[in-house]
C-alpha cells in the first residue's frame, strides 16, 4: 500500500511538471517568415466622372415648347436638344428689320439734302461773284450744306445701330433652338415641356452631355503625407460599391498642384484615367483607389505584428520608433516610413549622408521556446506583412507576433497564417 501511495505521487508530481511546460511552451503566438511579393499601395477615395461633361443651358428666357431627346440620348453635334416659344422673338426681330429699314430711308433722305445743299451753296457762290446776292446769302447756303452733311453722318450711325439690333434679335431667335456642343450622351435633363426658363442673372442649366462614357476618369483625394509617392503613370486598382468583390483598373494621368483643405487635412487631387468599355461605371459613384507606388518580388516577408511585439524591457532599436509607436498592421504608418528612397525601394540615406538600405528594426524569433532579439532592415510593406531586407532571418523561421496568454484547453482565435508552440 505504501509502495502504491509512492507511485500515485509521483505520477501526479511527473504530470504537474508536464502542465507546466505546456503551459510555458503555449506562452507565444508566432507566424512563419514567408517569400515572395510585396506590393506597397496608398489608398484614397474619388469620384467617378466623365472625362468631358459639358452643361447645356439658355442664353434667353423663355417657356420650352418642344423636347427632342431625354435621359440616355445619344446626340451628335449641332442636334437640336430642345426648343423654346420663338414667337416673341420672331416678333422682335420683325421689329429690329422695321427699325434698320427706316434708318436707311433715313439715311437716302439726308442725302438728297445734302446735295440740294450743296446745289444751293454753289448757286449762290456764282451768284456773288456777279454781285447778285450778299455774302449772307452764300454763308447761309455753306451752314445749310453742312448741316445736311451732319444729318446724313447721324442716320448712317443710326443705321449701324439699327443693324446691331436686328442682329442681335436674330441670334436671340437662334437662341431659341437649343442645340448639343459636342457629340455624347445625355446624362442629365432638368426641363419639361411647358416649364419657363429665366436666364436674367444666370445661365439655367437644362442638360447635362458626357462626351464618351467609355473613358472614365476619377478624382482621387490623395493625403499630404503620401502625395510624394504618387506619379504620373502609376497603376490603381479602385472598388464601388455597385460591383462588390470586382476590381477596375485604371493609371493615373496627372497629380494637380492645388491643394484642398477639409477640416485641416490638405489633400491633392489625382485625376485617374480608367477604361469603361462595358459601362459599368457610372458618374458620381464613389471609388475606393489604391495605387501602386512600389514593389518588389520574391523577397523575405515578415508580418507587421512581429515588428511590433516586444517583450517587458526590451532594448530600442536605434532609429526605429519607441516601443507602443505603431509599426506596421493596417495603419498607414507602415507604409509611409517603409521604403523612403526611390527608386531603389528601401533604401535611405543615413545621417551622415552615405546610402543604406532600409530602416532598422527588430522581431524575436522562436528558438527552444524563448525569444530571441533578431535585428533586420526593412523596406516596404504592404499593410501586413513587410520585405525584410538585410538579417538573420530565413524562410520558415517562426517570429512571435503576440503573447498566447490563453490556459490550457481555452479556445482563443490566432491570426491568418499564425500557428502555435506547443
Amino acid at each position: 500500500m505504501h509502495r502504491f501511495r509512492i507511485s500515485l505521487a509521483l505520477v501526479a508530481i511527473a504530470s504537474s511538471i508536464a502542465g507546466c511546460r505546456r503551459g510555458t511552451a503555449d506562452t507565444y503566438r508566432t507566424d512563419p517568415v514567408s517569400r515572395g511579393p510585396v506590393v506597397e499601395m496608398v489608398s484614397a477615395t474619388g469620384e467617378v466622372s466623365a472625362i468631358i461633361t459639358v452643361n447645356i443651358g439658355s442664353q434667353v428666357s423663355g417657356t420650352i415648347s418642344k423636347l427632342f431627346v431625354d435621359f440616355n440620348s445619344t446626340v451628335k453635334k449641332g442636334q437640336r436638344l430642345a426648343q423654346i416659344d420663338p414667337r416673341l422673338f420672331q416678333a422682335a426681330l420683325e421689329k429690329a428689320q422695321g427699325g434698320l429699314a427706316s434708318a436707311e430711308a433715313d439715311v437716302e433722305k439726308a442725302t438728297a439734302a445734302l446735295h440740294d445743299a450743296e446745289r444751293l451753296e454753289k448757286r449762290n457762290k456764282e451768284l456773288f461773284e456777279q454781285k447778285l446776292v450778299s455774302q449772307q446769302d452764300v454763308d447761309s447756303a455753306v451752314a445749310t450744306r453742312e448741316q445736311a452733311a451732319a444729318t446724313l453722318s447721324g442716320n448712317r450711325a443710326k443705321v449701324l445701330q439699327a443693324r446691331a439690333d436686328r442682329d442681335q434679335a436674330a441670334a436671340n431667335l437662334a437662341y431659341t433652338s437649343i442645340t448639343s456642343p459636342i457629340d455624347g450622351i445625355v446624362v442629365s435633363r432638368a426641363v419639361d415641356v411647358g416649364q419657363t426658363v429665366a436666364a436674367s442673372f444666370q445661365t439655367p442649366t437644362l442638360f447635362t452631355i458626357a462626351n464618351d462614357l467609355t473613358k472614365m476618369q476619377i478624382l482621387a483625394n490623395i493625403d499630404e503625407a503620401d502625395v510624394g509617392k504618387v506619379h504620373e503613370g502609376a497603376e490603381t486598382v479602385f472598388t464601388v460599391d455597385a460591383y462588390a468583390g470586382e476590381e477596375f483598373r485604371g493609371s493615373i494621368r496627372e497629380v494637380r498642384q492645388a491643394p484642398t483643405t477639409i477640416n485641416n487635412v490638405v489633400t491633392y487631387a489625382a485625376v485617374i484615367d480608367a477604361p469603361n468599355p462595358l459601362r459599368k461605371l457610372r458618374q458620381g459613384m464613389t471609388a475606393a483607389v489604391k495605387v501602386l507606388t512600389s514593389r518588389q518580388d520574391d523577397v523575405l516577408r515578415v508580418a507587421n505584428a512581429a515588428l511590433r511585439w516586444k517583450p517587458e524591457n526590451a532594448e530600442p532599436v536605434e532609429g526605429a520608433p519607441a516601443r507602443g509607436a505603431p509599426q506596421g498592421g493596417g495603419d498607414r504608418t507602415m507604409a509611409r516610413t517603409a521604403g523612403e528612397r526611390r527608386p531603389s525601394h528601401g533604401e535611405q540615406q543615413s545621417d551622415g549622408g552615405a546610402p543604406s538600405r532600409g530602416r532598422p528594426a527588430r522581431v524575436y524569433k522562436l528558438v527552444a521556446g524563448k525569444p530571441v532579439a533578431v535585428n533586420l532592415r526593412v523596406g516596404i510593406s504592404d499593410g501586413q506583412r513587410t520585405a525584410v531586407l538585410d538579417g538573420a532571418l530565413a524562410e520558415g523561421d517562426a517570429v512571435i507576433v503576440a503573447e498566447g496568454g490563453a490556459s490550457p484547453g481555452a479556445s482563443r482565435p490566432a491570426p491568418s497564417g499564425a500557428r502555435r508552440v506547443f
